[in-house]
């Protein structure tokens, strides 16, 4: 016969494996112990393995294979390129500068490369290059727009509203439908010359420019070498008083040289020398007939 077990006297766990179901109770635990451990396990194994020499090689084999056949595939290939937002001119400066030659695999192409090339273009303000469905390489430009001429020691410049260069060029009359603004300086203060032109909007048929003068004012040159010299401060409205004294007495129809206006309380008038001579004719004749 078989010995009888007898029953234990305390059903009690032992100490140990009462610990150890107090930790397997732990979600922490149960997860460095189902997952971590074994994922740091593969992942050490995998680690080493690849940290063998021949087993680089093997990958960098496998790697070069992958990338060969995926650029021969036809739904990695770029067939053209499409610029959106420049102009005419614009589109075949860039199409000139990145010189691609298509077709080609999307994986031959850097983006990042290709969004440096076309920013550094004057007229670009802003571009976003990416690769649409059908194999096309999109350009979307945010091209600057000129609104003056800038001459400056280096010659004539289109710039924009915020006096980023636009473009240059040889001419005046290369963009004739914008104001002509001189001077160092003059490229700093481009929203004052703006609310200056459109003041002087009566005079547009002789308004040559405007000079910066010291980087702190303005002079308005007109026809007939006539200058109206304004304020630092209140250009506009000292602008539009010499309008209206233009209005009410045909002042700036007159042989004056100068309209100085940068003591607006105080304005004075240089006169040119024709009608100076007439003055000091007129004061001799006074002075002869008093004597």
């Amino acid at each position: 016969m078989w010995p009888v077990k007898q029953p234990r006297e305390d059903y009690a766990p032992t100490r140990i494996a009462y610990r150890v179901n107090r930790l397997w109770l732990s979600p922490v635990f149960r997860l460095t112990m189902l997952w971590l451990l074994p994922i740091g396990v593969i992942g050490g194994g995998v680690t080493l393995w690849a940290s063998q020499p021949g087993s680089q090689e093997l990958i960098r084999s496998v790697e070069v294979a992958v990338t060969s056949r995926l650029r021969d595939q036809p739904d990695f290939q770029v067939k053209q390129m499409a610029v959106k937002g420049a102009s005419p001119e614009l589109t075949r400066e860039i199409r000139r500068v990145l010189d691609l030659q298509f077709p080609m695999s999307v994986l031959d192409l850097d983006l990042d490369e290709i969004r440096v090339k076309v920013s550094a273009f004057d007229a670009v303000e802003h571009v976003n290059a990416h690769v649409v469905l059908g194999g096309a390489l999109m350009l979307e430009i945010t091209q600057r727009q000129p609104v003056v001429i800038w001459r400056n020691a280096g010659g004539l410049a289109l710039l924009d509203e915020a006096g980023h260069r636009v473009a240059v060029t040889d001419r005046r009359d290369g963009a004739p439908e914008l104001p002509l603004i001189a001077a160092a300086g003059a490229d700093k203060a481009i929203p004052e010359a703006l609310a200056i032109v459109a003041a002087a909007e009566p005079l547009k048929d002789r308004l040559r420019g405007l000079v910066r003068q010291g980087e702190r004012r303005w002079d308005v040159m007109l026809t007939g070498n006539q200058v109206i010299q304004l304020p630092e401060t209140g250009a506009v409205d000292a602008l539009e008083r010499v309008l209206a004294m233009d209005e009410a007495g045909d002042l700036l129809g007159r042989d004056i040289r100068v309209i100085d206006m940068r003591n607006p309380d105080r304005p004075t008038i240089r006169l040119g020398d024709e009608a100076f001579a007439y003055l000091r004719t007129l004061r001799g004749l006074e002075k002869g007939m008093t004597n």
